[in-house]
């Protein structure tokens, strides 16, 4: 059982070719404007860099970052193939260090769910340390009604003719363990690979309470921007008000 993303990393964005990654990266672009943030921005736990060359192109000063080597590696290639100038460092969520302060931080597609809830002052304050004042910290995470009532002890997968995708999900007391198994075609055979992913399950509650002690002031929404009513992801946009 490798880490995860060893090898997830280089299927990630087919896998997820259906996720609409264009009208969910407009939703990120057309908020920041609305908010007035500035053009520099850091992507934390940015994956492929589906969200970072998005970003790119549509004008903001971009770097990424992630905790997964294979993750950047992921990420560089596909910038370069798109010819985008983009750096990419490797960053860790829970305690983000960066060498300049950003106009907005952004971290989709579950990346604060791989955090512990006891590690959530901590990360938040860390983060509200390389925003500048009035800075956007804008998340999301899978919400406690996704893990528990369609994620938690179901089986999911994905058929391709080069690759097949397996995962199951057991539930614990406050986390989704998701055992990934990865064929993959080599010529003629496939390639098993086996990874372990845990996501916790953050209440709105606790979060928000993270997100007052470091500093943020914060409003939510549903999953591109509906009524968070038993929504599947939940959005924070989050303004730093202490300096």
């Amino acid at each position: 059982m490798t880490q995860a993303y060893d090898h997830l990393a280089e299927w990630f964005e087919h896998l997820n070719d259906d996720c609409d990654y264009e009208k969910w990266s407009q939703y990120f672009i057309e908020g920041l404007a609305r908010r007035h943030a500035g053009r520099i921005g850091f992507d934390l736990g940015c994956g492929s860099g589906a969200f970072t060359r998005a970003l790119r192109r549509a004008g903001y000063d971009m770097t990424g970052g992630d905790l997964s080597d294979a993750m950047l590696s992921s990420a560089v290639l596909a910038a370069q193939k798109e010819g985008l100038d983009i750096p990419f460092v490797k960053a860790d969520a829970a305690d983000l260090r960066t060498l300049k302060r950003y106009d907005f931080i952004l971290s989709a597609n579950d990346c604060i769910n791989y955090l512990p809830q006891a590690s959530l002052p901590t990360a938040f304050r860390r983060i509200a340390k390389c925003l500048k004042k009035g800075g956007l910290f804008w998340f999301d995470i899978s919400s406690e009604y996704k893990l528990r009532e369609k994620v938690a002890d179901n089986m999911f997968g994905d058929d391709r003719e080069e690759v097949t995708y397996i995962e199951f999900n057991s539930l614990r007391e406050d986390c989704v363990e998701t055992d990934v198994t990865l064929f993959v075609k080599e010529n003629e055979l496939f390639r098993r690979y086996d990874e372990r992913h845990v996501r916790y399950i953050h209440t709105e509650e606790n979060v928000l309470k993270a997100l007052e002690n470091a500093g943020f002031e914060a409003e939510v929404e549903g999953d591109l921007g509906r009524e968070k009513f038993h929504s599947d992801r939940l959005n924070f946009i989050c303004r730093k008000v202490s300096s």
